[in-house]
């Protein structure tokens, strides 16, 4: 049975006042489950504070809209309050725990990704939260909690009952949270949108890298990820990872068409990709897309630190390595088109500027 790989929307899991939080499901994009991939985004409105959790999965975030604070400790390490903004690529390994807050008018927008290999449910992340209704503090007895914390009945009970809030809350306006500090973002927090490009092609594209080098923490994560930005009516090369990676893909901005082949040369998906979808790339399968008049951005997880892709056109392409007698017998054609066929893209790799 072919699995379905339309783009797909979040929906929404839970939220109130202060914000909310939307995953991508499973029984609706079943290359999540297959590929053991979460996709998750937290939006939070002015004054919106997600309560401390952790995950059961590690997961790199992305800021998609807007600037905010996160809180972040690593396990047996102090707290680390970072400014984030968007464009910011933040690596969160197993046993993190976060807490995030907008004080901003527009609102926060950050997305997930990650492997599910070792959550609870494949293709999902879980959140454990530390305080508010569903906080794990709500499930032990008064007695468990006021001995593990050394404290009387009376008090726990306050500590334990007095938020009602559940997941995310809204702060009052005066409530002080802890600044943020310049030297908590190194090695914590990469801006993609900043950053030196790694591909640079005129009219073409950008490419921005999120890796071991950059980001080290992101080798823990498991994951590795870029930020790419076609210009208008651009192409994006063929190609596949060729390190048995899976392609996870948001479109943060723009419109576009994406093309997708299998085995047998089979086309498995043709569709318009827009903001806010989340699609997937099986391993090996090959993937192109074509950016409409206003350009198209995607933010993409592969499923390894330092991925490693293949293209099939351009000036770095498979066939420019392959000798020309080889191509002849391969395409069964002469000589001559041969030369014509490796003569262009001579120039342009990875991303093509639209034809005049």
């Amino acid at each position: 049975m072919e699995i379905d790989l339309t783009p797909k929307l979040a929906k929404q899991v839970y939220g109130g006042n202060g914000g909310s939080y939307h995953a991508w499901c499973p029984n609706e994009l079943p290359m999540l489950r297959q590929g053991n991939i979460g996709a998750a985004k937290l939006a939070l409105e002015k004054n919106g504070f997600a309560l401390p959790h952790y995950c059961d999965s590690a997961r790199v975030a992305y800021v998609l809209q807007g600037s905010g604070v996160a809180g972040i400790v690593l396990p047996e390490k102090e707290e680390k309050v970072v400014a984030i903004k968007k464009g910011d690529g933040i690596a969160l390994p197993f046993g993190v725990v976060t807490w995030w807050y907008n004080k901003e008018d527009t609102e926060l927008v950050v997305l997930f990704l990650g492997d599910t290999s070792k959550g609870h449910k494949a293709g999902e992340f879980t959140n454990f939260f530390l305080t508010g209704a569903n906080g794990i503090f709500t499930g032990f007895s008064t007695e468990f909690v006021s001995r593990a914390w050394d404290l009387d009945v009376n008090t726990v009970k306050t500590l334990v009952g007095n938020q009602t809030g559940k997941g995310i809350v809204k702060l009052d306006a005066n409530a002080k949270l802890p600044e943020p500090k310049k030297e908590h973002r190194d090695g914590m927090a990469f801006n993609c949108e900043e950053a030196p490009l790694d591909v640079d092609i005129k009219n073409g594209g950008r490419v921005v890298l999120l890796n071991t080098k950059n980001l080290p923490l992101v080798g823990e994560v498991g994951c590795g990820a870029d930020l790419v930005r076609l210009d208008g009516k651009a192409m994006c090369s063929p190609g596949f990872s060729c390190d048995s990676a899976l392609q996870v893909t948001y479109i943060v901005r723009g419109s576009g068409r994406a093309q997708i082949v299998g085995p047998d040369g089979k086309r498995v998906l043709e569709t318009t990709v827009k903001a806010g979808n989340l699609f997937i790339v099986p391993r090996f399968y090959v993937v192109s897309k074509i950016a409409d008049p206003d350009g198209l951005a995607w933010f993409s997880i592969i499923t390894t630190p330092n991925p490693i892709f293949t293209h099939l056109a351009g000036s770095i392409g498979t066939w420019k390595s392959l000798s020309p007698s080889v191509l002849e017998a391969a395409f069964n054609v002469p000589s001559d088109v041969e030369k014509q066929f490796r003569s262009k893209r001579a120039n342009e790799a990875i991303f093509f500027p639209p034809p005049n």
